[in-house]
């Protein structure tokens, strides 16, 4: 039973590395809640492969953190499903504070 959880989280976590690569590279902006729904004039504004290899950083976060959760269903560890739900909160939290302030992604004009 332990492993078919396990497999559950692998399972998402291969899409999550898949799009942490893409983003890493500067690419699939168009897949970023929130900036695909901008219009075009203000898609302008932002530098598009920062902010995606921004998003790439925390998805390789998020990927470990379940990463951790996976393991440790498999290792019956409760530490690291602590462990890895409190950096997955911290990702997050980081991720919404950190690009929403200061506009850290705005292109130089």
């Amino acid at each position: 039973m332990v492993l078919n959880e396990s497999i559950v989280y692998f399972v998402i976590f291969v899409p999550l590395v898949v799009f942490a690569v893409m983003l890493s590279r500067g690419k699939g902006a168009s897949l970023l809640a929130g900036y695909n729904t901008m219009s075009e004039s203000k898609k302008e504004t932002y530098d598009e492969v920062a902010l995606c290899k921004f998003m790439g950083k925390i998805m390789y976060g998020i990927s470990f953190s379940l990463l951790l959760i996976a393991f440790s269903e498999m290792f019956g560890s409760s530490f690291f499903v602590i462990v890895g739900f409190v950096l997955l909160l911290f990702f997050i939290v980081f991720a919404g504070v950190y690009a929403n302030t200061k506009d850290r992604f705005k292109k130089d004009v």
